[in-house]
Parts: C-alpha cells; structure tokens; sequence
C-alpha cells in the first residue's frame, strides 16, 4: 500500500500553520474532547475550523474476529446491509441525501473494527449524524430475507473477483489457515468463505446486529468545522433515544507459535510463480510493532531496499518484493512475498531472501537505512493528518487509537515509537522474529508447474 506523498518539509511548514494541529520539535497535538451518553456511545469531538467541511466518523468494535467458525462474513456482510436502508431512510437515499448535500462516504471491515465516514460541508453534520442514528437504531424494521440474499450474492461476488479470480488471490486465505489454528480468530480472511456466506439466515444477521451494533459498542469522532457544545447537542438528539445494548465481551490477546516451518504449494491460474513467508511476531502498539515495520521498509520499500536491490535490480530473477509487519488488536504477523521472473524458480528467490535476513540478524541495518524510513514513516503520518477525513484522516485516526491504545490523542507517542527505533532494535527484531522463528512458505505456481515451488 504505497502512495505518493508532498515533501517532508512542506508537510511541516502546513501543518505547523494550522490551527487545529500544533506540531513542534517536541509535540504534536490534535485537541479533542469526549463524552459519554447514557446508553454507552462514546463522542469524541475535534475542533478545526481551518476549512467550512466536516467529518463523521463512526468505529462499531466488531470485525471478523468476532465471528465463529462456520459462521465467518458477517462483520464484513453487515458493512453491506447497513446501506441497505434503515426505517426512516429507504433503500438507496442514504447515497441521495448525502450527495445532494454535497457530501461523500463510505466504509470498511477489518478483523478487528468495521467503520463507516460520512464527510462534507459543515452545514451537512445534522443530516450525517441523523442518517447514521437511524440505521443504528432503526435498521432491524427494515431487514428482509430479500436484503440478506441480495447483498450476499454481492459480497459472494467481491470475493470471486478478489479471492477466486485474481491472481494469488487465495494466497493469503491459504497463509491464514496455516499461521493459526482454526479455533483461532484470525484463521479465516475477513470476508468470509463462500460456504459460510450461504448458510447465513436472516435470524442469524439480526442475532449479529443485536449484539454487536449498538450504541455501547460504537464510538462515535464528529472533527472539523463544529464546536464541541454544538456537536454534543446534535449527537444527544439523535442518538440519545437508542437503547443500549448487551455487554460484549471481547475476544483477549491470542498469541500464536509455530512448532516448525510449514511448506505450502497452492497451483493457481498465474503466469510467474511467487513464494510468501509469514512469520508470528506481536500484536499492534506492542513492544516491538514499530520496529518491524521499519524491518519491513529496510527490507522492500524503495529501490535502495535489500530485497529490491539484490532480487530485483541486481540478480534480476524476480519482478517485485513486498514485506510488511501486520500487528492487529489480539495477535501480529510478518509477511514477505516475491514474484520470480520468467525462467527462475521459487528457491534461487528463496536462497536470496534467507541470506539478506541472515545478514541483518548478523550485521544489522545501517543508521542510514533506519533514518531513511523513519523520515519515510513521519512523512506518510503527517499527509493523512493532514486531511480532517476520510480513511486514515484525523477523524478516522482519533478513532483507530482510542479502540487500540485507550486515549484518542495517541499521535505524538506513536511518531515517537518510530523515532526510538535503532538499528540494534531493528537487527535484534529480525533475530527474534524471523531468522530464529518458524514460518510458513507459501508457494503460488502455474497450474501443472509444482516444480517451481520453494522446498525445505
């Protein structure tokens, strides 16, 4: 997930403008307030006036992981249904509304959360928080049989086209049932399997809803052009009514070891072969989280990485390398992948990429290379911080770090834990995690081709 970026120095000179986000050499600030209404929805509200738009952001704490075994999807089939109509806003005007007030939205599951933004003109926050009232509190009513099969064969068919008919599409499914055991919460991929999908009944949706979509289970960020006083007489208007619901009891940290390395091939419809590792390593804001994802810059992002350099760029038997550390609410995980070019099998790739992290366990990383990602990292942070919206924004970020760290304000000390890293940390992590730990290799290969698979 790459993206381009404005230069370091005119991210600083922007944002240290602002009056919504106080940056110096030492802090880095996003005001906000909160409170709680009495049926358990948490507002957080962030007051920038820089420019006339708001952002609604709403976190639900349910994901994939909340699921069961045999009845995986739902997180990620509810993030359909919600746009399906409520009691009060039949099917299609959510979409209407909005945009005929200039506004835009949409929405996201993961294992851990599913989230839904509405942003626009400040003038648009009473319908924005009126549409999202109703669905939460009024989408039973309006939740049919018809609803359920239409938007299952929707998310049936988002997984053909991103699972079954993609290329190395099943790669990542084939990683997760061999990482976790299939009691385990991350076993499955968040959206779901096909099998499961279908067995869905309309009971079984409703069951989820009453459970997991309510007022206690939510946490609700209003940040732009709104004064806090203002934001919380909306917010009470609209949300204040819906009943709370049961306690939800999540599911604690679950991590996982491998009693030895596991060797996968999975023969697919792909032209060039391409082997994956995926290593157990520690959960999100652990100890350690950041470092990794430094490791994983050092390793692949940019021309100069090791990998990059030495597969792609020097010995020239692979067409890309990818690696990144994926750290999650109850475990993390490490993976690497790389394409081969034509005429060069999964082990010549496998060789190389085994002795890079073998140099790094032994010699470590340059202070260069740690600097480099480092400024990389800092750079990417303070573009979404950027923006009052949308995925990644400041709304969306006050949210992701009071469900993960417990206070909303969390920016600073997390450019923070990017700074300590050095590169000790970085060699020692690659040591702990990689080098001396088990690992699956998966290998994806032409239809008949097994041979090109990576061996122990």
């Amino acid at each position: 997930m790459t993206f381009r970026i404005p230069p370091f120095a005119a991210l600083l000179g922007l944002l240290s403008a602002s009056p919504a986000v106080r940056l110096s050499a030492q802090s880095l600030r996003v005001p906000f307030e909160t409170f709680t209404l009495p049926n358990g929805l948490q507002v957080i509200v962030h007051e920038d006036h820089s420019v006339p738009l708001v952002a609604v952001n709403i976190w639900y704490h349910v994901g994939s992981s909340d699921e069961q075994p045999g009845r995986t999807g739902f997180a990620h089939l509810f993030e359909h249904i919600m746009f399906m109509g409520s009691q009060h806003v039949p099917t299609g005007d959510f979409d209407k509304l909005l945009e005929a007030a200039g506004a835009d939205n949409n929405g996201s599951t993961t294992e851990d959360r599913t989230n839904y933004y509405e942003d626009g003109p400040s003038n648009a926050l009473p319908l924005m928080l009126w549409l999202d009232s109703d669905r939460m509190g009024f989408l039973l009513p309006e939740m049919t049989a018809d609803k359920v099969d239409l938007q299952r064969g929707v998310v049936q068919n988002e997984r053909r086209q991103s699972y079954e008919n993609r290329p190395y599409g099943l790669a990542e499914e084939n990683i997760l049932r061999r990482l976790y055991p299939p009691e385990h919460p991350y076993n499955w991929p968040v959206i779901g399997s096909m099998t499961d999908l279908q067995a869905a009944t309309l009971e079984d949706v409703r069951r989820f809803f009453g459970t997991y979509y309510t007022p206690n289970n939510a946490t609700l960020v209003v940040a732009g052009d709104i004064a806090p006083r203002e934001a919380r007489r909306i917010a009470e208007r609209y949300f204040g009514d819906i009943p709370r619901g049961p306690a939800v009891h999540r599911r604690a940290a679950w991590p996982v070891q491998l009693g030895s390395d596991v060797y996968a091939t999975l023969e697919d419809r792909v032209q060039l072969p391409r082997v994956y590792d995926a290593w157990h390593t520690v959960r999100a804001f652990a100890d350690g989280d950041a470092t990794l994802d430094v490791l994983a810059n050092v390793l692949s992002a940019g021309k100069s990485s090791r990998l990059y350099k030495r597969l792609v760029y020097e010995l020239q038997i692979a067409t890309d390398v990818v690696a990144f550390q994926d750290g999650g609410r109850i475990d993390g995980k490490f993976e690497l992948f790389a394409t081969a070019r034509p005429g060069h099998d999964l082990n010549e790739l496998q060789r190389v990429i085994d002795d890079e992290l073998k140099r790094l366990a032994e010699l470590g990383p340059t202070a260069r290379e740690v600097e480099r990602a480092q400024n990389t990292f800092e750079a990417e942070f303070l573009a979404r911080i950027e923006r009052v919206g949308g995925f990644g924004g400041k709304a969306d970020q006050l949210n992701f770090y009071n469900y993960f760290v417990g206070t909303p304000d969390y920016f600073q000390k997390d450019l923070d834990r990017y700074r300590r890293v050095t590169p000790a940390d970085v060699q020692q992590a690659v040591r702990r995690h990689l080098t001396e730990a088990h690992r699956v290799v998966l290998s994806v290969v032409p239809q008949g081709k097994p041979e090109l698979a990576a061996t122990p």
